[in-house]
């Protein structure tokens, strides 16, 4: 059960800044470009580790 005696701050908005409205960049990366770049590396990476062990 919950407790009365907790001391609740009020909810505001004060402060807060939203700067994707303010800034856009001139390089946008599509999430698909992201994970099958993060994919590649992981390949080059496995196949480099396996390679390396062979010497």
């Amino acid at each position: 059960m919950a407790r009365d005696d907790k001391v609740q701050m009020p909810s505001s908005m004060g402060g807060l800044v939203r700067y994707f409205d303010e800034y856009k960049s001139k390089i946008e990366i599509k999430p698909g470009h992201v994970v099958l770049l993060s994919g590649l590396v992981m390949v080059i990476e496995i196949l480099l580790h396996t390679f390396g062990k062979l010497k």
